[in-house]
Formats: structure tokens, C-alpha cells, sequence
């Protein structure tokens, strides 16, 4: 007995297949923005046609969020996960090989909806990871993800000033990333553990549940739709602000970007031990709290080292808060973590779509500064008035239903 419980050890609770698969999401889809300024020129594309290809990838994604969900609820996250990291990538080579507008729109709008099928099936994967092993693995997960996001960009600059072409990189990515997706797929855990909700709910009772939105994962969805906006907005909005508002030089103003995604990198690498210690809402409430003096200090701040410091502040802040709603989200009542999930990363893209938008026009009929302090009593409602459930710890030494049904699944 003890022999064997030794080698479900040795076989590991699936932690770190569950984080390789945000990195290499993370890797493709950087690879992909870093190198729009290429693809443009490359094509000789208008900003018309650049906003159009972004709006198609943007739909595609939403759309095949809504299907994920039940089919990982019914396949399993990880067969989802072994098709898409490695269709993803040759999507990525197929942007680059394409010639003329309409191919690559097509290219651009399938890479989109495979993004998106990647998207919910990991954090649907990571969810049930966390239940089955009896910790928090999001935070970190999240952290890797931005960490590719570095690594992507630096690689690209380096890639672009060596002279190599958009094709070529991304052909030679693909290779690489279709490669390594096809070994980690073989490690993701098996499909039975996403075959129990959220509340341990058998995933054959949340077919007649799946149409239920409950008042507890609406209001969740909201908070998830808010930190986008906020995120977009200093992200997007941040060196613009800088520049234009402050009299930033643009080098300097750029720097806004990288304070807050160092911030929000730093913490998240941590963020899983915080909740753990601190308990989730706790942490979500603290984090929020300091996002909010962060923002504050960015958009009040006369100085261009405070108000660069204050987005390092904000994005160390809002690094736990997507990472601890997500795991919230999976253990909603009555219905899979895999569709709650592809549920809730649809109001997240909204956020994402939507805030940088609303943030240019408020910025244009009440000023670039005013709407950034709006968003100061948004972040605080944000802060003080979500509700986490606290979940039972589950021992180590004794398997959670989940496990059982891995248990179950895998002889």
C-alpha cells in the first residue's frame, strides 16, 4: 500500500504540467502580438484592417468558449488541452505562411477560436488540479503566463533586430511549441478529473444544470469583467497617460507597461502561498486594496518615478485577484468547473475588449486623467464588496472525490 501511495507521489499532482500549459499558451500568443508591427508592414495592412483582424480573433475565441466548457465537462480537460497546444502553434506557422488578406483573416480567426478553446480548458485543467492535489496552483499558473509574455517579447526584439523574417520565426516557433505541446499533453492529468463540479456535483447531473446562472457566479463574472478593465486600462492607457497628461518623454512612459507587469509577475510567484496562509478572500481583499493605492499614486502623482512606481504597486495588487476568482469560479454549485469556467473567461474577455475601448471614449468627452480616476471607486467596489468562498483544505493523505475519480479513471 505504501509502495504504491509512494509512486502517486513520484507521479506528481499534476502542478507542473498544469503551469507549463499556461507557459506554453502564453509563449504563442505573445510570439503572435509581439510581432503585429511585421505582420502589418509585411502585408501592408491598414489600421482599419489590423482592427478588423483583432476583432475576428477576439470573436472567434468568445465563441468557441461557450462550447468548452460542456466538452470538457464530458471529454475531459485534457483531451481538449492535447489537440489544442498543438494545433494552436501550426495556426501560428499558418498566419505566417499566409498571403493576401483573406487568408490571413482566416488564418488569424481560427488561431482565435483555438486560443480561446486553450484558454477555458487550462484554467478548467488548473481548477481541477487544485482540487485533486488540495492547493492553490492558479496564482502560479497565472505568474508563468506572464513570465512567457517577457520571454516572447524579448526573443522577438532579439529575433527582429537579427534580421530574421515573420515567416521564419513563426514557422520556427510552431515547430518548437507544436513539439513540446505534444509531450505535455501526455502528462496532463486524466479526463476524469474534470468530471466532478465544482461542489462535487457528478458531471451527468450538471447537463440538466448547464443552462442555471447563478446570482453568486453572475456577480463573480462582473468582478472578473471589472479587473480587465482596469488591467486594460493601465496597461493600454498607462504610458499614454504618462506621456500626454504628465509630459512624460515616451521611452520613459513606456515603462509604465513594464513596472506593472514586473509588479504583477513578482507577486504572483508567491500568490498561491499568500492565499494559502492568509485564506482567499483575505488576500483578494489586501491585494485589492493595494491595486487601488497603486492606481491612485499613478494617476495623482506629479513625478514620473512615483507615477511609474504607482503602476508597479497596481499590477503587484491586481496579480492575485484574476488568479483567486478563477479558482472561486471552479468550485461554483451545481455545474462543472470546466463550464463554469469557459463561462466566466467570456466576461473576461468582454473586460478586455471592452475596456480599452470605453476607457478612449470617456478619455474623450471628460479627459484621460478624470477616467482613470474613475476607475478608483470601480477597483475599491471591487475590493471590498466580492465574495470568495473559502474552501475546505483537503488532506493530503486523503484523496478528495476528485482524486478517487482519477483514481477510477486511470486503472
Amino acid at each position: 500500500m505504501t509502495g504504491r501511495k509512494q509512486g502517486a507521489g513520484a507521479a506528481g499532482s499534476g502542478r507542473w504540467p498544469a503551469t507549463a500549459v499556461f507557459l506554453l499558451n502564453g509563449l504563442t500568443l505573445s510570439t503572435f502580438i509581439a510581432r503585429q508591427p511585421s505582420l502589418k508592414s509585411a502585408h501592408h495592412l491598414s489600421n482599419g484592417q489590423v482592427g478588423t483582424l483583432g476583432l475576428l480573433f477576439a470573436v472567434a475565441a468568445i465563441v468557441a468558449m461557450q462550447f468548452v466548457g460542456p466538452l470538457a465537462a464530458r471529454v475531459g480537460s485534457r483531451p481538449v488541452l492535447r489537440v489544442s497546444l498543438v494545433v494552436m502553434p501550426l495556426l501560428l506557422a499558418l498566419v505566417g505562411l499566409a498571403g493576401g488578406f483573406v487568408a490571413l483573416a482566416a488564418a488569424n480567426t481560427a488561431l482565435g477560436a483555438v486560443h480561446g478553446t486553450t484558454d477555458a480548458a487550462m484554467n478548467a485543467h488548473a481548477v481541477a488540479v487544485e482540487r485533486r492535489a488540495g492547493r492553490r496552483i492558479l496564482s502560479g499558473c497565472h505568474a508563468a503566463w506572464s513570465v512567457s509574455a517577457v520571454v516572447a517579447s524579448l526573443a522577438t526584439a532579439g529575433l527582429s533586430r537579427a534580421g530574421v523574417t515573420l515567416t521564419a520565426h513563426f514557422v520556427g516557433a510552431a515547430a518548437v511549441l507544436a513539439a513540446a505541446g505534444l509531450v505535455l499533453g501526455r502528462l496532463l492529468l486524466p479526463a476524469a478529473a474534470d468530471r466532478v463540479s465544482g461542489a462535487g456535483t457528478p458531471a451527468r447531473r450538471d447537463a440538466a444544470r448547464a443552462g442555471r446562472w447563478s446570482a453568486a457566479f453572475v456577480a463573480l463574472g462582473l468582478t472578473g469583467t471589472a479587473l480587465m478593465v482596469c488591467e486594460g486600462a493601465a496597461l493600454g492607457w498607462g504610458p499614454i497617460f504618462l506621456h500626454d497628461a504628465r509630459g512624460v518623454p515616451v521611452g520613459l512612459a513606456a515603462t509604465a507597461v513594464t513596472a506593472y507587469a514586473g509588479g504583477q509577475t513578482a507577486v504572483r510567484v508567491i500568490g498561491d502561498r499568500l492565499a494559502t496562509r492568509y485564506g482567499a478572500p483575505r488576500v483578494f481583499r489586501a491585494g485589492g486594496l493595494v491595486a487601488v493605492a497603486g492606481l491612485a499614486v499613478a494617476v495623482l502623482a506629479a513625478g514620473a518615478v512615483p507615477a511609474v512606481a504607482g503602476f508597479a504597486v497596481m499590477g503587484a495588487g491586481m496579480s492575485v485577484l484574476l488568479p483567486l476568482t478563477f479558482s472561486a469560479v471552479g468550485r461554483t454549485r451545481g455545474v462543472s468547473a470546466a463550464t463554469a469556467v469557459s463561462r466566466f473567461t467570456t466576461f473576461t474577455y468582454a473586460g478586455v475588449l471592452l475596456g480599452p475601448a470605453a476607457v478612449g471614449w470617456a478619455a474623450e468627452l471628460g479627459g484621460l486623467t478624470r477616467t482613470l480616476a474613475a476607475l478608483l471607486p470601480v477597483l475599491l467596489a471591487v475590493a471590498l464588496l466580492t465574495r470568495l468562498p473559502e474552501p475546505r483544505p483537503v488532506p493530503q493523505d486523503a484523496p478528495s472525490d476528485t482524486g478517487a475519480a482519477v483514481a477510477a479513471g486511470s486503472r
